[in-house]
């Protein structure tokens, strides 16, 4: 899955009917480093005091310690990624700053998709692999004026829908949630995406054919060119080698 675009993913999602999934202007505190993982999602909204009052009465039920905004990062497990619909705030937003961070990391191994600010981005910045796409910075700090409504329910993140067990992909070019019936195929078609492309950036070099050819369906002819690729150097390729065998099976060429 890391290897995959965010483009790649976003067309098989659009083509399994699935439109409203990414979410891109994202800043990332790890610039460069990619995240995935599982979804665990929280909804905070503007804090109704009544409404906090019951949900607290409700985590001590649950034997939740501490503030709200402690307990979903305490049912994080490995691979986990805490995906927080903070409404986008930004002053009085940041829910999490570096202690909380490293809290979340030693759980989950894994960053966060944080809708809102973070506070103490020095000390964020310092935990190695905690790759966080956020809303921005800034030194307040949210729990007085929020409240936790939900954990593990689905949530509005911008303009795309979140499950919990959702795949999340975040790159560069911004954030996609993945429904998990759907990640394996996101992967295979990118795996072949990059060899087709791979293949064909080769045969342009080489002058073997032109770039309307490749650039289009291929001919039956193309076809048996790159299964014949494909064999000849399985072993060297970025696709793992039982993925293109299985490819090949498949294939009527």
């Amino acid at each position: 899955m890391r290897q995959v675009t965010i483009t790649e993913a976003w067309g098989v999602l659009r083509g399994a009917g699935y439109h409203w999934q990414y979410e891109g202007n994202w800043q990332c505190t790890h610039p460069g480093q990619v995240l995935v993982g599982r979804a665990l999602t929280a909804m905070y909204m503007p804090r109704r005091p009544v409404m906090r009052t019951v949900m607290e009465e409700k985590g001590d039920r649950c034997g939740c310690i501490g503030d709200q905004i402690s307990w979903p990062i305490d049912m994080l497990v490995p691979g986990d990624v805490y995906v927080a619909d903070v409404y986008g705030k930004i002053e009085q937003g940041p829910v999490i700053g570096d202690n909380l961070s490293t809290a979340i990391f030693a759980n989950s191994g894994n960053g966060v998709v944080h809708n809102a600010a973070v506070r103490d981005l020095e000390g964020i910045q310092e935990i190695p692999g905690f790759v966080s796409y956020v809303r921005g910075w800034h030194p307040s700090y949210a729990s007085p004026t929020i409240m936790l409504l939900g954990v593990n329910t689905p949530v509005r993140i911008g303009q795309a829908t979140v499950m919990p067990g959702d795949v999340v992909l975040g790159k560069r070019a911004g954030v996609i949630f993945i429904p998990p019936h759907l990640a394996e195929k996101v992967v295979k078609t990118s795996e072949i995406i990059r060899l087709r492309d791979a293949f064909g950036k080769i045969r342009l070099r080489e002058g073997v054919y032109t770039p309307g050819q490749i650039d289009r369906q291929w001919t039956d002819d193309i076809e048996e060119d790159f299964s014949r690729w494909l064999e000849d150097h399985i072993d060297e390729l970025p696709v793992p080698k039982g993925a293109i065998q299985e490819y090949l099976k498949e294939r009527t060429w």
